[in-house]
């Protein structure tokens, strides 16, 4: 199966072809078809539970798998077709996000409402262009366990979150958050911080 898939890769004539097979060109989302079958190679771990009203624009030739106890809510949508999704387990993906690969998010986090983690993004450069036409590019997202995601914000393209990270509802988060802090604004910034030495939280002046 490796094998033909980098055979699909190597011929872009070839691989034209099995992507109009596989994908809608205006909708930009995977056929109805290819749909039915995504019970096949959606992995689940025991417990987990994807609500029906997801959007689920998931390929096969990426991977997009939850992890034990993990529920992706109502009206969210998830999209792996330019890079893997990798949830871990007892995780909450909260009512109306929107989650675009590649990402990768660790166990025991909650992502509150209307969150966007988009590690996505589009090519401008070129003025001569239509920015419709240049392409995107991608840049991995990581959010590490027992993290809080606040409800509307945004994450975007590259950034690492680490461990037990709340990060302020409205935030839009674009560059690194180290662990055990509390971020927030827009650009976020970190406003508190664990002291391990003093076991207190230590806010930030500025």
């Amino acid at each position: 199966m490796s094998r033909i898939k980098e055979i699909i890769m190597e011929n872009p004539r070839l691989k034209r072809i099995v992507l109009d097979m596989m994908i809608h060109p205006v909708k930009i989302r995977p056929r109805f078809w290819l749909r039915l079958f995504q019970f096949l190679y959606i992995k689940r771990g025991k417990g987990a539970v994807i609500c029906r009203s997801v959007r689920c624009d998931i390929v096969p030739f990426r991977k997009f798998q939850i992890g034990r106890n993990t529920v992706v809510e109502d009206f969210t949508v998830v999209n792996n077709a330019v890079g893997d999704i990798i949830i871990g387990d007892n995780t909450r993906v909260g009512i109306g996000n929107t989650l675009i690969g590649p990402a990768k998010i660790g166990n025991n986090v909650i992502i509150a409402q209307h969150v966007v983690i988009a590690a996505l993004n589009h090519g401008y450069m070129d003025v001569t262009t239509e920015i419709v036409n240049q392409g995107v590019t991608t840049a991995g997202i990581v959010i590490g366990n027992d993290v809080w995601i606040g409800a509307n914000s945004t994450i975007l393209a590259g950034v690492h979150i680490g461990e037990h990270v709340v990060i302020g509802a409205g935030s839009v988060v674009t560059k690194d958050i180290p662990s055990y802090c509390v971020a927030a604004g827009n650009p976020a910034q970190v406003v508190k911080r664990y002291d391990q030495r003093k076991e207190q939280w230590i806010r930030i002046e500025r």
